[in-house]
């Protein structure tokens, strides 16, 4: 899968790691290093749809601006759009997310039941585990973070690389 990803400075990375402790009774545990917001999944199977996707998607992003991004929550996703549940996830808010995310989804079209009015900006922690185990995250006290999304990468989650990245503001 290609997509549009903010890349994780590293105080979030820093968070992501605070949290390894307590997402100990989940089967799939997401490496920080690894770990992704995605702003929009891009409609592309193979390299020739991906250089389509993304000439569309940087014709997309002209004009759009750095914007401020926090993290000062824990949400769950009970019953997935995709593979097994619950997830648990930091929340990200961030209005002007939501804006680039919307500009995108106008240009470029909508996965059914992922983007548009359903996106949730997040970044996952774990899944499938039991209910003891999600509450025990969502009970952890942790400092907010904020901080300036001044790009937006492109990214394949196939190989978990980051092909380039476009400066905002673009």
């Amino acid at each position: 899968m290609y997509s549009l990803n903010v890349p994780l400075p590293p105080p979030v990375r820093a968070l992501f790691r605070e949290f390894r402790p307590h997402l100990v009774g989940f089967e799939s545990v997401r490496d920080p290093r690894t770990a992704t917001l995605v702003v929009k999944r891009l409609d592309a199977a193979d390299r020739r749809e991906y250089l389509r996707a993304e000439r569309d998607a940087n014709a997309a992003l002209r004009g759009a601006p750095a914007f401020e991004a926090r993290i000062d929550d824990v949400g769950v996703f009970d019953d997935p759009t995709a593979g097994p549940g619950p997830i648990v996830y930091l929340a990200v808010e961030s209005p002007g997310l939501r804006r680039v995310h919307r500009q995108l989804v106008d240009d470029l079209g909508r996965i059914e039941d992922l983007e548009g009015d359903d996106y949730t900006p997040h970044v996952t922690l774990a899944r499938d585990g039991p209910r003891r185990a999600v509450e025990r995250v969502r009970d952890v006290d942790f400092d907010p973070v904020t901080w300036t999304v001044d790009e937006i990468e492109f990214y394949d989650a196939n190989v978990n690389e980051r092909i380039e990245a476009v400066p905002l503001p673009a």
